[in-house]
């Protein structure tokens, strides 16, 4: 054999040894996974410590209960805004500098919220702070994709869905907690020690990369535009269009048109162009659309289950914000247990199995608190908190390893965003559904609840005239004003049955659009290699 030959031969490895080197990930790589997924675990914990908090830091702000509603959607507008281009700025400032700037400036402008004195500087600090925050969210899905190979996409993405679907449920836990505890502000100064770890692992962990300014001057300008206005718009009807009566305003009517207007030109933009800000045509690839379909519905029905629950067990049950944490955070403490299973076991099961099983479950969960009573409070929901558990467990990693698998690189940005984007549009609109339906069939039942309380029923008078003794014996010596607080105390009743049955008629709502994406799941094409949950 000549020795350019010889060169040629020892020059190509072996398909094992080129498998090996793919395979083999460095200790600074997993430092720097873990980094960001902390990153996008404190970014989205803000949103429900907030929230949990709220009533707090309105009357400790001097807002209103409507206006006190701000404080979180300026947060929500801003996060869901900066996410679709997070992509394209982290490849004109590099990914370290973006990240660690955007590390810093959320945790400074978290604690800041502690020291606002009025609504303006609440609401102005909050958007900061989402700006940054939803930074962290889509750069640590991207930083998945891109730093490790398929193979280990299944275990970075484990790591990361404990920080997307743990995080919504241990918010109100922290939340609660804090606020009973310490007062408001100290649930903004929680994020300082794991903020300042997550600092240090992105700082040791990322590699200095050049910056591409030029992208500055041949950006989609007006694709940003267009994206930021109507995702901006439509986020803000979805979040006060059930306070203002949604098209009875003429506010929200104005935002709708503005949020369509713009978002319909958004698509049409990235369509044509050659180099747009997000590769759209991504969702025509099967697996990915079907995927992210699947990650509206989970989204919907997530942030959807966070929000019904703690808002029955406050007005129905009259728990305060520590004894919701208790409850919800049974959807969150088993998830620690069984994401980091969910990789071995992908190897061994068809990832479309495990999924579709999920969704099963995430439907049979649900089912299981629709039966509410005056005695269903928060040990009741323990059995479906539990299902509910095992199912987003048995969802998030194995759909997210499907739905990315064979995108390629220069695409992992785009994906990442699109992916993160469409999961929180789910649970914006599925709270926005979830509001209006609960309040109509809150009003439909008290309808027909009432029409049959008549005053010549013999039940009816019997009741009355029970509550009307009782009230005389327990300090009220006008008759007629006990006997009109005995007909306040039955009309509560039953506005407080017809909620009950709005709760659960809510609750059955939701888990018909989880068919939906057990419906889009079923359509996935099977993997090719389970290891990884990789699918082609």
């Amino acid at each position: 054999m000549s020795a350019p030959a010889l060169a040629t031969t020892t020059a190509r490895p072996s398909p094992a040894a080129a498998q090996t080197v793919d395979e083999h990930v460095s200790t600074r790589t997993w430092i720097a996974v873990v980094g960001a997924a902390l990153g996008a675990f404190l970014a989205i914990l803000n949103i429900q410590i907030v929230s949990s908090s709220l009533a707090d830091i309105q009357g400790a702000i001097g807002a209103g209960s409507d206006e006190g509603g701000w404080i979180t959607t300026a947060y929500l507008v801003a996060e869901i805004i900066v996410i679709p281009i997070s992509g394209w700025l982290a490849r004109v400032f590099s990914v370290r500098t973006y990240l660690l700037t955007n590390t810093l400036l959320f945790l400074v402008l978290t604690v800041a919220c502690a020291f606002t004195t009025n609504l303006g500087q609440m609401i102005v600090v909050r958007a900061m702070q989402g700006f940054a925050g939803g930074v962290l969210i889509p750069l640590a899905f991207s930083i998945i994709m891109t730093r490790l190979p398929p193979s280990k996409h299944a275990i970075g993405l484990a790591i990361y869905s404990i920080s997307a679907i743990f995080a919504p449920a241990i918010g109100p836990v922290i939340g609660g907690f804090c606020n009973e505890t310490f007062g408001w502000q100290s649930i903004f100064f929680i994020n300082l020690l794991p903020g300042a770890v997550m600092f240090a692992m992105l700082w040791i962990s990322l590699d200095p990369e050049p910056r591409q300014f030029d992208l500055l001057r041949r950006g989609d300008w007006f694709g940003i535009a267009t994206i930021a206005i109507g995702l901006g718009a439509l986020e803000t009807v979805l979040e006060e269009g059930e306070k203002d009566d949604w098209f009875g305003s003429q506010f929200i009517v104005r935002l709708t048109v503005v949020a369509v207007v713009s978002l319909v030109a958004f698509v049409i933009l990235q369509l044509v162009r050659k180099q747009p800000l997000l590769h759209l045509r991504l969702l025509a690839r099967r697996n990915f659309g079907l995927g992210t379909i699947a990650n509206f519905f989970f989204g919907l029905s997530m942030y959807g289950w966070i929000y019904i629950v703690p808002l029955y067990l406050s007005r129905i049950q009259g728990y305060n914000a520590e004894q919701i944490g208790g409850v919800i955070i049974w959807i969150g403490l088993p998830q620690l247990l069984i994401l980091p299973l969910m990789p071995k076991m992908m190897k061994h099961v068809d990832p479309r199995l495990l999924v579709t099983v999920g969704f099963v479950l995430f439907i049979v969960g649900s089912l299981l608190a629709t039966n509410l009573s005056g005695d269903f409070s928060g040990p009741q929901f323990l059995a479906s908190s539990l299902v509910r558990a095992v199912a987003q467990s048995m969802v998030m990693t194995p759909l997210s390893a499907m739905a990315v698998a064979g995108i390629e690189r220069e695409y992992a940005g785009s994906a990442a965003a699109l992916f993160n984007m469409v999961r929180n549009l789910g649970g914006a609109i599925g709270i926005a559904v979830i509001q209006t339906f609960l309040t109509k069939r809150d009003q439909f039942h008290s309808d027909v609840l009432t029409a049959q309380v008549s005053l010549l029923d013999n039940a009816t008078r019997t009741r009355l005239n029970g509550l009307t003794e009782t009230f005389l014996q327990h300090g009220i010596s006008d008759p007629s004003y006990a006997r009109r607080e005995a007909m306040v105390m039955v009309g509560r009743a039953i506005h407080r049955q017809a909620m009950m049955l709005a709760y659960s008629d809510t609750i059955i709502l939701q888990s018909a659009l989880l068919g939906l994406a057990l419906f889009a799941v079923l359509l996935l094409k099977k993997s090719k290699a389970r290891s990884g949950g990789e699918a082609h």
